[in-house]
């Protein structure tokens, strides 16, 4: 089973440096509440969003452990600084 990971790249338009951004998307713990149906609040525990199938199915987007669909864990984002340097050009 594998994870999903949305991967959005931003390239610097700055001409004396250029730096790539990752934005990672991970999803971390369920927050459905199974009890709220009798007033109550329990979560199931889960720690995190496990793909039920391949990417590009409907399973995709299901929890392996929990059953649940993906937009009731938590989003996490994570920007990341890939490459950093400087360009020399003549303008």
């Amino acid at each position: 089973m594998k994870k999903r990971q949305v991967v959005v790249k931003n390239n610097g338009s700055n001409r004396t440096s250029s730096a790539s951004t990752i934005q990672r998307v991970r999803y971390r713990e369920c927050q459905k509440n199974h009890a709220a149906n009798i007033g109550g609040y329990a979560v199931d525990g889960c720690r995190e969003f496990m793909a039920s199938g391949e990417e590009g199915t409907a399973a995709a987007v299901t929890c392996a452990a929990c059953g649940c669909h993906r937009s009731f864990h938590r989003r996490e984002a994570v920007d990341e600084v890939v490459c950093e340097g400087s360009s020399t050009s003549n303008v």
